[in-house]
């Protein structure tokens, strides 16, 4: 199936403990379990995890700046170790949602839930390591200062198309999907198997305007890949 032409890539995002129960819960994240296995047991070159670990004392959680409460918004600065000689830090300040602890590395909360086939991820990349750094993209932070391994492990299986599903639409699905863009592949949000934080729906627009296409329903996917077997792509 696989050759320049058509090259899917399956990117299942942030299915942990503390997103689909735990202490950031999305609403209805676990109707995506089904959907998820359901792509999950398909013929995709790659089948990427990605996974939020964080250290306890990391930059996001409001339990780490005094006197802040959850779901406050701050401005952030990037490390000045991470900094690009042309940039100070003064100048990439950017909104921070200040979230309850979650995904603490080793943890319970950061574990993949345990209804998730995990067992057909081929890769799992792990994002927000380090404590002054926002990572909601599987590809790089929101600074664009540190990349992490999926785009060179997607390169070197020839992906062209990534599918992507998890959680949340608004958030970490929605970075990845449009960075996926930016680094030049091609992708598609499938909506059954994504849920969101808010529920205004904006993430779409956002989306498509930058390049990102949707499929309604994991089936669809199902009937892409066989199309593509089918005519030798």
């Amino acid at each position: 199936m696989a050759n320049k032409h058509f090259v899917p890539a399956l990117i299942v995002v942030d299915m942990q403990n503390d997103f689909i129960s735990g202490s950031l819960a999305v609403p209805d994240a676990s109707q995506t379990i089904a959907p998820i296995n359901f792509l999950l047991a398909l013929d995709f070159k790659l089948k990427v995890g990605t996974q939020d670990w964080h250290p306890a004392n990391h930059i996001s959680f409001a339990s780490n700046h005094d006197g802040k409460n959850v779901f406050e918004k701050i401005t952030i600065f990037p490390p000045t170790k991470f900094l690009k000689e042309e940039n100070t830090a003064e100048d990439l300040g950017l909104e921070q949602v200040l979230w309850p602890d979650h995904c603490i590395a080793d943890t319970e909360g950061a574990k993949f839930a345990e209804d998730l086939e995990v067992k057909h991820l081929q890769v799992i990349i792990s994002k927000g390591k380090d404590d002054g750094i926002e990572c909601y993209s599987a590809f790089c932070d929101r600074w664009n200062l540190t990349t992490t391994d999926l785009p060179r492990t997607l390169r070197d299986s020839g992906v062209t198309d990534v599918f992507l599903v998890g959680v949340a639409s608004d958030y970490c699905v929605k970075y990845t999907a449009i960075d996926a863009v930016k680094f030049g592949f091609k992708a598609w949000v499938v909506k059954d198997a994504v849920r969101s934080v808010a529920r205004d729906g904006s993430e779409w627009e956002e989306m498509e305007s930058a390049g990102v296409g949707f499929i309604e329903k994991s089936e669809e996917v199902a009937e892409i890949l066989k199309r593509a077997v089918s005519l030798g792509l």
